[in-house]
């Protein structure tokens, strides 16, 4: 039984109850310099797109050792093979730097083990642990013996001159196939040339062969030179006017350097024991995805164990390019500098929204302390760097502005929106640089940008009062099974939501939302899954319509949402028109299932208030 006379308590974090932001004198002066420094975040803004829009080409750069080798295993002539694939969309070839093993395959030399040689030649002093090698030409045998620091000599063995090496040297670099790059050259093929290292080359002579090729990728996990300074400036030197490869995946240890000097292009690839587990539609899709929302320029693809399925493979991938606006040409590559100038104007925004932010907290000597916490990490993680620290403090600061000024109706859920895409324009402005723009680090601290903004929100939720009395209410409150269950569920669903930031992570999706990513990838951008759901979520609790403190967490789950978006674009690689469709698909999508979401709880919560009461009604009139 209740007690009619006791009042019923009201609920301390529904919207209405929440208390208001701090209306602060200096809040119009703060929105002007916000709104000043959207002009300079424009400029930079409207530069950047008309950079990506420039960018639209890409090959597809078929692995030519794979491709041999799958040529001989069905008996075909490697050109004929890849005439066939030509007419499917390839305009490019990977060629890897010869080795001795790949000359002594073509017959440019023979090699024999000084114990083989010592059988069919005895007595002529042969050393069994050494290798021999004879060239058929001495141009080639003076070439290479001069290339390497090893010391060789020259023998006369069974009337024919041999070169001695100490150990064997098949897997020496041997410097580029001059005839077929000058082929496929004529060809009109996009070449990647991928040189091998291998400390018996002097210093002075590494990169001084490499062919007339736009790009170089460098094999395994670094650089030629990276764990030398003067080799890896002697390979900047050689690199000339050729660009490296930014592998997706693998960014090799010193190729930052590189970059900084010479630019850089992204390549995508996909290893064969993982493409061959996938159907050549779905390798298709990857590929597409990759050209249209990644930047990928280089497309680098490997047969399959079949030519039917490679053919479906390049037939489809060649289809989706289309229908995706990306041209198969020779990839051109331009460097984006921003103007440091206008960045300097634009960090006035994010740093008015930040104190802004602080100053509206409901306890505003909290949010002034918090906001000054979060400042001092930004610049920390980001080394003091002022552009890379003012992107992350936009993208911390404007999620969360909103939910904190205005967060008692639904129509709150519109302001706070649109303060989310107006820091989309100072996370741009200030994030997007010539390194972040090619899938290098961004700034530092891009995970914190779901955390951060969830925290403030949350502390704003503190009311206005001594904090120590807030302190001593909370330790006070009873805890009922429910308010456990309900914050487990919390928890769970915020760490699911942190694993899985970003392009790849340690959470895996399930195969229902694998599968149903396939299918919209192809179609349309796909929008980012925790944006859907929790845009309807935020609606729902700023309409109040569930009892408690339900709403208080629905809009903390909202801060997620506002969050994505600005994680969204601070993926610098993806053009920031596709990232635009994104998240606007998304909010479209929120905001139609919010919505509905609503007038379904209400019915729902309606039905359950009123089911029987007609009944019982009935009941209490026959008994009387």
């Amino acid at each position: 039984m209740t007690d009619p006379t006791r009042a019923p308590l009201p609920h301390p974090i529904s919207p209405a109850l929440l208390p208001p932001a701090t209306r602060h004198p200096w809040t119009p002066l703060l929105l002007a310099l916000i709104a000043l420094a959207l002009i300079p975040a424009l400029l930079l803004t409207f530069g950047r797109v008309q950079y990506e829009q420039a960018q639209k080409t890409a090959a597809l750069v078929m692995d030519y050792p794979a491709l041999v080798i799958q040529a001989r295993r069905y008996g075909l002539e490697p050109q004929a093979l890849l005439d066939k694939y030509k007419a499917l969309g390839v305009n490019g070839l990977a060629l890897y730097e010869d080795t001795i093993a790949s000359l002594e395959q073509r017959g440019e030399v023979y090699l024999k083990n000084g114990s083989d040689l010592a059988a069919d030649f005895p007595g002529q002093g042969i050393r069994t642990n050494a290798v021999y090698m004879r060239a058929s030409t001495p141009a080639i045998a003076e070439e290479l013996r001069n290339r390497y620091t090893i010391p060789t000599r020259e023998v006369q063995i069974g009337g024919q001159s041999w070169v001695e090496w100490p150990s064997d040297p098949r897997f020496l670099p041997a410097g580029p196939d001059t005839a077929a790059v000058n082929d496929f050259k004529k060809q009109g093929l996009v070449l990647v040339y991928r040189p091998y290292q291998d400390a018996a080359i002097p210093t002075a002579k590494v990169g001084a062969d490499w062919p007339d090729v736009p790009f170089i990728a460098f094999t395994g996990d670094e650089v030629i030179g990276s764990r030398t300074p003067e080799l890896l400036a002697q390979v900047d030197k050689a690199l000339g006017q050729r660009l490296p490869a930014i592998i997706e995946g693998n960014i090799q240890e010193g190729l930052a350097e590189l970059v900084e000097t010479h630019g850089g292009v992204r390549l995508f690839a996909l290893a064969p024991s993982y493409q061959n587990k996938l159907e050549p539609l779905d390798v298709a899709s990857k590929y597409n995805l990759a050209a249209r929302e990644r930047g990928m320029r280089l497309l680098y693809l490997r047969p399959y164990p079949t030519v039917n399925e490679t053919e479906a493979m390049l037939g489809r991938t060649q289809e989706l390019l289309g229908r995706s606006g990306v041209k198969l040409d020779t990839p051109q590559v331009g460097i984006f500098a921003p103007s440091p100038l206008l960045k300097a104007l634009s960090m006035v925004g994010p740093l008015a929204a930040l104190l802004l932010l602080g100053l509206s907290f409901p306890l505003a000597r909290l949010g002034v302390i918090a906001v000054a916490g979060v400042t001092v990490l930004a610049f920390g993680l980001n080394l003091l760097q002022p552009f890379e620290s003012a992107a992350l403090l936009s993208a911390v600061a404007f999620p969360a502005l909103g939910l904190v000024l205005r967060r008692s109706k639904v129509t709150d859920w519109f302001l706070a929106t649109g303060l989310s895409l107006v820091g989309v324009l100072f996370v741009s402005a200030l994030g997007a640089s010539r390194e972040s723009t090619l899938g290098l680090e961004p700034f530092r601290g891009v995970g914190l940008t779901l955390l951060l903004p969830l925290i403030l929100v949350g502390l704003s939720f503190l009311p206005r009062q001594d904090i120590r009395k807030t302190a001593a209410d909370i330790y006070a409150a009873p805890i009922r099974l429910g308010d456990v269950a309900v914050m487990a569920l919390g928890f769970v669903l915020l760490s699911l939501v942190y694993e899985r930031r970003g392009n790849a992570t340690g959470g895996s999706a399930s195969n229902f939302e694998a599968s149903l990513r396939r299918e919209v990838q192809d179609s349309i951008i796909r929008p980012r899954f925790k944006e859907i759901a929790t845009h309807p979520l935020a609606l729902l609790g700023l309409s109040g319509t569930l009892p408690g403190y339900f709403s208080g967490l629905l809009i903390l789950a909202g801060v997620v949402g506002q969050s994505s978006i600005l994680n969204t674009f601070s993926h610098f690689h993806t053009p920031l028109l596709i990232s635009a469709a994104r998240v606007f698909i998304g909010l479209g999508l929120g905001l139609l299932l919010g919505g509905v979401a609503i007038w379904a709880l209400r019915y729902g919560m309606g039905l359950w208030k009123t089911y029987g009461a007609p009944r019982a009604a009935a009941g209490s009139r026959g008994q009387a």
